[in-house]
């Protein structure tokens, strides 16, 4: 089977053979041959797939790749890195492609797509999950389940456990268990040169440090292995009040929250727009709403008793149920399709100015897909602050701004909202940032998200693994010079 692409002004051809299992660059002044990868490649060209392939979360981003490597194996991904970096190809690499920014993509160059790797082998005995690097986290916590396992992972279940845990990864359970990547044992990854490699804390250390929020910046990560806790029960919440009631509410979260709540309590304070479902009253169907969310590692029994100063606010609306952890995982998913932007501070301290500030946007939200989020830190989260390049650990709270809705013409409305969220926060917010939760803010931004000197250093791995920035589509870190 032949297919024609066009891309940085030549024609070229690509055969694929599959009952050799070869990928063939056959027409060009140099022929090149990468043998054994078994994976698929999409042409631009005709090909069924490839706009579904092409596509990630945020439909903000359309870009139109010249080649989408779907890879099988840490070989395949071997083989199509090598042939990217000959062809002077740009390289996005592909898992989960939730994140806003949409780096999963590149125009006219080269996707290296791990989502046929999505593999979790569990050891309950050892506690130990070996996840492969298309997997999603809906993937990890299926796997889990049998074995009343888990980790933190990301609040949406069709995030990719690799990118999310590679930018630090935050999740429900993170006062407990800490960030994501706390729990990572090793990594298998491919540099650009085309060699495989682990990290681990006695093998390439200073790469397993920077893989602890450096995000994509020094490879394809094809596995991850984690540490596993036991979890018994997982119970969700949600409660519904409207917005006038938002400053009374969220004081009262921040109360309990600082004030002696179990660190098994997670959850967010959300300015939302009423949905129109029967589970919220007719009266607040399109207005905008203060929702209270809380998950417990814990019984239905044990979250009411913890989360009693906010039942005793008497909410309009509330539902409760205790549900295996990989439900309660999937149970904020956002549908892909539609625009996105995404921003965040994080608060050193919510005074009760702050509240005021967060919730006087509740009138201004464009969208009723859009929310303003608070999430809760301090816990493990605070305890591991100065391990990784991750010093936006030490807020106490993050606002995440989460803009989503349909028409283009709203884009400028739904960014300058999102921004003015964080505007509003700043007289609070420590300067860092997670970059995990912002889109492409410019590189100071990226420098904050790591601090100056966690930034020194990055670049001096990114140098040793990447020297000529094969990766740059990430959080964008700049090999330390000279090489």
């Amino acid at each position: 089977m032949s297919r024609a692409f066009r891309s940085a002004g030549h024609d070229r051809q690509i055969t694929w053979g599959v009952s050799e299992g070869e990928f063939q660059h056959v027409r060009d002044d140099r022929a090149v041959e990468t043998s054994g990868v078994r994976g698929r490649v999409l042409l631009r060209s005709g090909d069924a797939e490839y706009d579904d392939a092409r596509a990630v979360h945020n439909a903000m981003v359309d870009k139109r790749p010249a080649l989408i490597a779907q890879c099988e194996s840490a070989a395949d991904v071997q083989a199509a890195l090598r042939y990217g970096v000959a062809h002077d190809l740009e390289i996005a690499v592909r898992g989960g492609g939730h994140g806003v920014a949409g780096t999963g993509v590149s125009e006219g160059g080269l996707v290296v797509d791990l989502r046929r790797m999505n593999g979790v082998q569990i050891d309950p005995g050892a506690r130990l999950a070996r996840v492969s690097g298309g997997a999603t986290w809906a993937d990890f916590d299926r796997a889990c389940r049998p074995y009343s396992l888990a980790t933190t992972g990301g609040r949406v279940s069709t995030t990719g456990v690799a990118g999310l845990t590679l930018g630090g990864g935050s999740g429900w359970f993170e006062r407990k268990w800490g960030l994501a990547c706390d729990a990572l044992v090793s990594v298998e990854l491919v540099t650009a040169d085309g060699r495989l490699l682990i990290a681990d804390e006695t093998t390439n250390t200073e790469l397993f440090w920077a893989l602890h929020g450096g995000g994509g910046n020094f490879g394809v990560a094809t596995s991850l292995t984690f540490r596993l806790h036991e979890l018994r029960a997982t119970t969700f919440a949600v409660l519904l009040w409207p917005a006038e009631a938002g400053p009374a509410v969220l004081r009262a979260y921040r109360d309990l929250i600082e004030h002696g709540a179990p660190e098994e309590l997670g959850g967010a304070a959300v300015v939302m727009i009423g949905e129109p479902d029967e589970s919220v009253p007719e009266h607040l169907q399109g207005k905008p709403c203060m929702t209270a969310l809380a998950t417990y590692a814990g019984t239905e029994a044990e979250l009411r008793e913890v989360f009693a100063p906010l039942f005793a606010l008497a909410p309009e609306s509330q539902e409760v149920v205790q549900m295996p952890y990989d439900e309660l995982q999937s149970a904020m998913d956002d549908p892909p399709g539609f625009r996105n932007y995404w921003s965040a501070e994080h608060l050193l301290s919510l005074p009760d100015a702050a509240i005021q500030a967060f919730c006087g946007r509740a009138e201004d939200i464009v969208s009723p897909l859009s929310s303003e989020l608070l999430f809760p830190w301090g816990g493990e989260v605070l305890r591991g602050a100065d391990q990784w390049p991750l010093p936006h650990r030490r807020a106490r709270w993050v606002a995440h701004p989460f803009g989503m809705w349909t028409d283009p013409a709203d884009d400028a409305r739904e960014i300058r909202w999102a921004r003015d969220v964080c505007d509003d926060l700043r007289e609070w917010a420590s300067g860092y940032v997670f970059l995990n939760f912002i889109g492409n803010e410019g590189q100071n931004r990226v420098i904050a998200g790591f601090g100056e000197e966690n930034y020194k250093r990055l670049a001096r791995v990114k140098c040793e693994y990447d020297p000529e920035n094969v990766f740059h589509l990430n959080q964008k870190i700049e090999p330390g010079w000279p090489c």
